[in-house]
């Protein structure tokens, strides 16, 4: 593998725009820090109401470059009948082969869209299976440490939130580069649920409810279904003190 390839976080999403919405500003924040990350797209958004596959794709890759990934991939599993076969396993299997990473991002795989919910399951199944040395592909077999799963549309209690105040606006920015998908009053498309303002509004108050219960400005939600591990108690509670 040739080293360029290698990177330390994949975030995964059923289409385009999905992991700016849900884990944007984390991403944001592991570049900051100097780590490498990839965003892999299963399917091109082609069931949207708003826009086309082709528009959509520029402003994907105007959001990875707002957001600083190495690397974005679009796969065709097909949108609003995401596919979850042998075939599609493979494809994802021979992806984190190549790019070792340490960490894979995913929507969490109880979702309002069941594309969202296959997307989690195909993750969480494909992250193991890599690690199979006897299944053969053209990689060498790599399990990454953990899947963590990012909140979409329902609810869950977080096991881990991250602080992303310096970063929200960028989350924004890259979220904003969906014009045909989000509030646009210059837009002649259909009216959808993601494009009124309300729910730009509801995005912003999400980072803001996350971000209050660690104590920072904005936060972003996270599930793991083992617990990260916490190497300094105190610190992992400071500035929450209560006067």
């Amino acid at each position: 593998m040739d080293s360029r390839d290698h990177v330390d976080v994949i975030a995964f999403g059923a289409h385009p725009d999905d992991v700016e919405l849900g884990a944007g500003a984390t991403l944001a924040h592991c570049v900051a820090d100097g780590l490498q990350v990839g965003i892999v797209d299963l399917t091109r958004g082609e069931m949207g109401t708003r826009g086309t596959p082709a528009i959509r794709a520029r402003e994907a890759r105007a959001a990875q470059h707002i957001l600083g990934a190495s690397f974005r991939r679009q796969l065709d599993f097909g949108d609003g009948q995401l596919r979850t076969g042998r075939e599609e396993e493979l494809a994802v299997i021979e992806l984190i082969r190549r790019h070792t990473p340490s960490i894979l991002l995913a929507p969490y795989p109880d979702d309002r869209h069941p594309d969202h919910t296959r997307t989690g399951q195909l993750i969480t199944d494909t992250w193991f299976y890599a690690g199979l040395k006897n299944l053969d592909t053209e990689h060498a077999a790599h399990r990454p440490q953990a899947v963590i799963y990012y909140l979409q549309n329902y609810q869950f209690t977080p096991s881990l939130v991250v602080d992303v105040t310096g970063l929200w606006k960028k989350k924004m920015r890259a979220i904003a580069a969906y014009s045909s998908q989000f509030y646009n009053p210059k837009s002649k498309e259909p009216l959808t649920m993601i494009a009124q303002r309300s729910f730009v509004d509801m995005i912003e108050a999400r980072g803001r409810h996350f971000g209050a219960l660690i104590g920072a400005d904005y936060g972003e939600a996270f599930v793991s279904k083992q617990p990260p591990r916490v190497e300094d108690l105190v610190a992992a509670f400071r500035g929450r003190e209560v006067s």
